[in-house]
């Protein structure tokens, strides 16, 4: 299972591509089923051997679902933290899934597409992630693998509230939609608040980059809707489509505006982060965030040269993408096949920045 894990560094996130429509501010389109099995107890009443029950049912079926192909499937008790945690960065499992193993478990299909999570508040956490604004692609994919399921395992339905799950806000479809997005435009200008304020009014929420119960960093944020009762799951779709629309276009003119306006000023901002990460010695999470959004808005604005200037690395979003989560702390132990200190952690996560981009130490 160890080899396994570790064969998942090399290869790359499906929402870390840097491709599909919009790719230069939606980084990734996410649609996420909650379901559960029918005649037996939710995750607030269940018990030891419910849950045993409910995992030794899921991986049955998934077996059986053919978009499955042939998936990996981890249990997390048998994962130390370093491990669990790894799986949280490659936004495969969430953090609530991370804190408490037992019984847990994720399915992982072939590049990382899809992933489902077993014993998470619900039964099952399906999840299709596509790169780019890709929520269409994103729904055909889940809805064909929902019914492939629900043909291996009866699911908790009621014909007046559609299928039953532990919170309120997804019963009905059990459809989240989100979509993750750089808007550092939006931030720079100070009219990244008056945008998330409207989205709330219509029904959307933005989070951190890794979801519930995180922050906005790095001028990332994941959008998605707060309910699913009321509404078929292709209005759903339709609808945080149209309002992300809206979104990328307020970001699109902000980063015109300040290509017009203020350009010295904002090649100054993203040649500086670039100074910092090809020479600092030590460097945070937070911080790397905060450089590495300046740089991803540099490559897609056509700033950054491609690698003219003598021992420059050509860059890319590619490349960009794939620094954003080798320098996480999970990845960066995975890297380096040891547990590390904080300090330790800042140390690595600096070199291995230079190291990517091509300053010899």
């Amino acid at each position: 299972m160890a080899k396994e894990l570790d064969d998942l560094l090399k290869q790359t996130s499906e929402w870390l591509r840097g491709v599909g429509p919009v790719s230069e501010i939606v980084m990734s389109s996410r649609l996420r089923l909650a379901r559960n099995f029918d005649k037996l107890p939710f995750a607030t009443r269940s018990t030891k051997v419910s849950q045993a029950e409910v995992l030794r049912i899921a991986k049955e079926g998934i077996l059986q679902a053919p978009s499955m192909g042939t998936p990996l499937i981890f249990e997390m008790a048998e994962l130390d933290e370093v491990d669990r945690l790894f799986l949280v960065e490659r936004h495969l499992i969430s953090r609530e899934h991370a804190s408490r193993p037992d019984h847990r478990a994720v399915a992982i299909g072939k590049g990382e597409v899809i992933s489902i999570m077993i014993n998470e508040e619900d039964h099952l956490r399906v999840q299709v992630m596509q790169s780019g604004l890709n929520l269409h692609e994103a729904w055909t994919l889940i809805d064909t693998l929902d019914d492939e399921l629900s043909e291996a395992v009866p699911f908790a339905y009621s014909t007046d509230w559609g299928y039953l799950t532990c919170c309120l806000t997804n019963t009905g479809t059990g459809l989240r939609a989100s979509v993750m997005v750089h808007l550092p435009a939006l931030v720079i200008t100070k009219q990244i608040n008056k945008v998330l304020h409207a989205i709330t009014k219509l029904g959307l929420t933005a989070r951190g980059l890794y979801g519930e119960g995180t922050e906005a960093s790095g001028n990332f944020f994941q959008i998605s809707n707060q309910v699913s009762l009321g509404r078929t799951e292709e209005e759903l779709v339709e609808n945080i489509e149209r309002i992300l629309k809206q979104v990328i276009g307020h970001e699109q003119s902000a980063r015109e505006g300040l290509l017009a306006h203020n350009r010295v000023q904002l090649e100054d901002r993203i040649w500086r982060a670039y100074g910092i990460l090809r020479h600092a010695q030590t460097m945070s999470s937070n911080e790397t965030l905060d450089l590495l959004s300046a740089l991803r808005l540099g490559v897609d604005l056509g700033i950054m040269t491609n690698g003219s200037a003598p021992g420059r690395t050509p860059l890319d979003r590619s490349t960009v993408n794939e620094l954003l989560i080798f320098s996480q702390p999970a990845h960066l132990q995975k890297v380096e096949g040891a547990k590390l200190s904080a300090q330790e952690r800042d140390t690595k996560r600096a070199a291995l920045i230079r190291q990517r981009l091509g300053v010899r130490d």
